[in-house]
């Protein structure tokens, strides 16, 4: 079943005026389409049966990235929100957005269900596992570097930053260890190493032109 039109233009249109500016704005609602991409991709390989409504997960998609309210845990720390908040906060502004939109009820209610079941370290429905692995997807390859370069220059640092955490995921074994636990299906670990692959060919000729310029 399609995602009603409506629904769509009001999560886009929360998403492009969420932010202060029109370059973030824009971001919010490059991201959540990125991320319908990477969800749809999973599911062209077979990952859930072919009856299985992928709506709700479409709807996450874009609930998932509208901005979060800092929380009186984190707020004032830097980096991101853990999943559970993003799927708790994701669950509450969706309703805010669409509520009382007509002809939704059900599709609002399964949306909800499978952003309460995402976050689980194994979740009961197999939408949510491949939901859980296009956001874990997100950390990975050159798009998870430039994520990381991102987040970091929001807390005023810089390039040599980006270098430091990119080794230190290296040297403690960051990566194996999100291979190892962070996947549900093949399929996604597969694309995973794939795209770590072109991450640590980015991180080693950043890390060189670093090591030059200190040599000048």
């Amino acid at each position: 079943m399609p995602v009603p039109a409506e629904l769509i233009t009001r999560l886009e249109r929360a998403l492009s005026g969420a932010d202060d500016t029109a370059a973030r704005a824009t971001r919010l609602l490059e991201d959540a389409r990125r991320l319908c991409g990477r969800v749809r991709h999973l599911v062209s390989a077979g990952l859930i049966p072919a009856d299985v409504d992928a709506a709700p997960m479409e709807v996450c998609c874009f609930a998932l990235q509208l901005p979060l309210k800092p929380s009186r845990a984190t707020a004032g720390k830097p980096g991101r929100a853990t999943l559970k908040e993003r799927t708790e906060q994701a669950a509450e502004m969706l309703v805010g957005v669409a509520g009382d939109l007509g002809g939704v009820d059900g599709l609002l209610d399964e949306t909800t269900r499978l952003l309460a079941d995402v976050h689980h370290k194994r979740p009961a429905s197999e939408p949510a596992r491949v939901l859980a692995d296009a956001l874990n997807l997100e950390d990975f390859g050159v798009s998870g570097v430039m994520v990381q370069a991102m987040t970091l220059a929001r807390q005023g640092q810089g390039v040599l930053a980006v270098a430091d955490g990119l080794e230190k995921r290296e040297q403690y074994g960051y990566w194996d260890a999100r291979l190892k636990d962070g996947f549900h299906f093949d399929v996604s670990r597969q694309i995973a190493r794939k795209r770590l692959e072109a991450a640590r060919k980015v991180a080693g000729m950043l890390v060189g032109e670093l090591k030059e310029d200190r040599a000048v």
